[in-house]
């Protein structure tokens, strides 16, 4: 029996995803390592790696006192990639690299089936090339990966829709809900629009009563929305299984829990702008020499909120990375729109297989839409924005374009004359608008040679102050537990990527009390902690939110000894050493 034979245009259209994923995997892993790293995260991965307690609950230090603030999800890829490759700045970014390339083909499947190769080559050349998602992807954070997940979900319901397979229904739903695992409320912004898909193009009963024809749709909707449910709060739901002694508490939030920090401090306030950056507010004061850590803060603030926010020509999030291309698509997206509602009238009475077709291309144009408006609307209205937040609708605009240049392309050939001639007015055409991409991807080729990253840069150390209070801590320590008791968490985190030891925290975020003033003296009693960094003073008007004004904090001050100096460090009181401590205590 002879082989089955591709056709020659199938030949063709292979090779050209694979050259355009290869150009996507080259814009996301060419000198990845060079892209600066972010040190809260990464705090948490070499944390996680020490235990399976410290993994599963996303531990932010060692000793497994406090978590990061979202469900460490994402980060288990980063654990399980460093221990394969060995701890680096490649190794911490390889699953975002990985993930925002995969995402290149997957959209180009998701596009094709219901609108031909070319709106998803051009779909996928647009994502791979743009420069938002590949700053992102070179960025040590989990927007990527979430990213991914969303266009796994769009890809699984195509099919569903295709098919009226409750099956790959269900996986949509589950890769929705793992997207909310890695990037929570971020997440939601693609589910306007895919619910939309979903109601629109799943298959019904073409005859009998209304109750029979939408019983079916209805149960499978509910089925979807139950296991979307079960996800995305797994893990969530799993930290309550450890008694509330065991579980980490979850920086940003107000009583530890990781549900309070997921849907309050990473929910309602992100929206409002009522939350602060993670370790902003206790960035050192100018007084103290240079600052020995820094708070999470990019070259240019972001445009203020306004209908043309993702127009404005500076800013973190520029046109160039962007805006012009969410622009066209949402042009575009109103022609595919009012093409494939007037294409539905037009036909009266199509056959079955002509009909479904129409009806997954009509769901997709209209589903992508809503969730391309979705994410306009959302990211010109909310008060915080940061580049990375966008991952959350790029593959809606990467799609609607590639689908806007197809449906443009085949529109005008149309109506040319003779065949021959529609055929190579369409092929023109087509390369023509594509070649538009060129714009994002020199876009895309300078913010890689530049080193470009999204990632914070909360609780990062200047190098040769880590150095110097690293080195003076080892040396002094004589057994204690703790490398040092931290004014603020957030504020030691290369400290803890370099050291790898627990890390007593006086506070959590904000200025909230973490360590009693009784619990510190008990634990200076037992040797267990010898000194503490304080890098937020207290000023004449002592707030609550200042980390420095803690109880414990203003304990250290009063009662401590300062020996910043002593250590190397040009800041001065920074370094304390706890009262009760050898004034030098053997290695």
């Amino acid at each position: 029996m002879r082989a089955p034979t591709i056709p020659p245009r199938a030949h063709l259209r292979w090779l050209a995803l694979a050259l355009i994923t290869a150009l996507a995997a080259t814009l996301r892993l060419v000198d990845l390592g060079a892209v600066r790293l972010d040190p809260f995260y990464d705090a948490a991965v070499r944390s996680m790696g020490l235990s399976w307690h410290n993994f599963f609950l996303g531990a932010y230090e060692p000793g497994g006192s406090v978590s990061i603030d979202k469900p460490p999800v994402d980060l288990w890829l980063q654990v399980a990639s460093v221990k394969l490759l060995g701890w680096g700045s490649t190794s911490l970014k390889l699953p975002e690299a990985l993930a925002g390339t995969a995402s290149v083909p997957l959209l180009y499947a998701a596009v094709r089936r219901p609108f031909g190769a070319l709106a998803g080559l051009v779909a996928a050349l647009a994502l791979a090339t743009l420069p938002v998602e590949v700053v992102t992807a070179r960025s040590d954070t989990m927007d990527a990966v979430m990213m991914m997940l969303l266009v796994v979900a769009l890809l699984a319901l195509v099919l569903a829709c295709e098919s009226g397979s409750t099956v790959w229904l269900l996986a949509a739903a589950a890769a929705l809900g793992l997207a909310f695992n890695v990037k929570l409320l971020e997440s939601i912004v693609a589910l306007p629009g895919l619910f939309v898909l979903a109601c629109m193009g799943l298959p019904r009963q073409r005859n009998g009563a209304s109750a029979r024809r939408y019983g079916r749709l209805a149960r499978q909707l509910a089925a979807a929305a139950c296991v979307y449910v079960l996800v995305a709060l797994s893990w969530l739901g799993a930290t309550l299984l450890f008694p509330a002694s065991e579980r980490p508490y979850a920086i940003g939030s107000t009583n530890g829990s990781a549900w309070n920090a997921a849907f309050v401090f990473n929910g309602s306030e992100r929206l409002s702008g009522k939350t602060t950056e993670v370790g902003q507010a206790a960035a050192i004061v100018a007084k103290h020499g240079g600052g020995v850590s820094r708070p999470a803060t990019t070259d240019t603030a972001p445009a203020p909120p306004s209908p043309t926010r993702l127009l404005a020509r500076s800013g973190e999030l520029p046109a160039k990375w962007l805006g012009w291309e969410a622009l066209m698509a949402l042009i575009f997206g109103v022609a595919v729109v009012v093409s494939v509602s007037r294409h539905h009238h037009s036909d009266a009475a199509p056959d079955a297989d002509a009909d479904g077709k129409q009806r997954v291309r009509r769901a997709t144009a209209i589903g992508l839409f809503v969730w391309l408006a979705t994410g306009i609307a959302l990211f010109s209205a909310m008060v915080r924005l940061h580049p990375r937040y966008v991952e959350s609708f790029v593959p809606a605009v990467a799609a609607m374009y590639g689908i806007g240049v197809a449906l443009a392309a085949g529109t005008l050939a149309k109506k040319v004359q003779p065949v021959r001639t529609t055929v190579r007015v369409r092929q023109a055409l087509a390369a023509a608008l594509t070649a538009l991409l060129a714009i994002p991807l020199v876009a895309s080729i300078q913010a890689a040679q530049a080193h470009t990253s999204d990632a914070g840069n909360v609780g990062a150390l200047s190098g040769e102050e880590q150095r110097l209070l690293s080195s003076y801590l080892l040396a002094h320590q004589s057994g204690a537990r703790y490398e040092l008791a931290a004014g603020e968490a957030t504020n030691v985190a290369s400290l803890i990527v370099k050291d790898g030891r627990p890390v007593l925290m006086l506070t959590t975020y904000n200025g909230l009390p973490f360590t009693s003033v009784a619990k510190l003296k008990r634990l200076i009693e037992q040797g267990q902690v010898r000194y503490a960094f304080l890098d937020s003073a207290c000023g004449p008007r002592p707030s609550k939110t200042v980390a420095g004004c803690a109880p414990a904090a203003l304990w250290v001050r009063a009662h401590g000894t300062d020996v910043s100096a002593k250590a190397g460090l040009r800041a001065r009181g920074v370094l304390w050493r706890l009262p009760g401590t050898p004034r030098e205590v053997p290695a």
